[in-house]
């Protein structure tokens, strides 16, 4: 396995992936899809995409993190989605600790990442949890009725992680 930049041949197979399983509804894979094409256009510099390939050069996962505006050295985890195939193999790890290792090196002091408080997202936040992320707040309703924002956050010092 390994990981690269994004390209703009990379837009098609994360299309591809995101709309593997139940996970993500249209409207999110839309969202999705709208900050690859802002990342590969220009049009946001603060997005990072880093795609993670296989030895045959499959897609079998990605990551997209960034500055938050007007924070002191916080950052976002957008999505981060691996291939069905690959879950439970290591790749969401490996891209997190990449992600975690490159926000380190730009002087981050924490990351945030929000998911949903449904049931299809509670692998999604065991694994934020699994890697030293927790949970710091709970917007009830926040999507929709019964729906709640879930905010994982982790502490970033001194170029290492806590």
């Amino acid at each position: 396995m390994f990981l690269q930049q994004l390209a703009s041949d990379d837009r098609e197979r994360i299309s591809r992936l995101l709309g593997q399983g139940s996970v993500f509804n249209r409207g999110e894979i839309q969202v999705a899809l709208e900050v690859i094409d802002t990342a590969l256009n220009g049009g946001e510099k603060d997005y990072q995409v880093f795609c993670a390939f296989d030895d045959d050069r499959n897609l079998i996962g990605y990551i997209c993190f960034g500055p938050i505006p007007m924070t002191d050295s916080c950052y976002d985890l957008y999505w981060i989605m691996v291939d069905e195939a690959s879950s439970r193999k290591g790749v969401g790890g490996i891209l997190l600790g990449s992600m975690e290792e490159r926000v380190a090196k730009e002087g981050a002091r924490r990351i945030y990442v929000e998911t949903s408080s449904t049931a299809p997202y509670q692998a999604a936040r065991s694994f934020y949890e699994k890697h030293g992320y927790r949970l710091v707040c709970s917007l009830k309703g926040f999507y929709r009725v019964g729906d709640h924002k879930m905010i994982f956050m982790k502490e970033v010092r001194h170029g290492a992680l806590d």
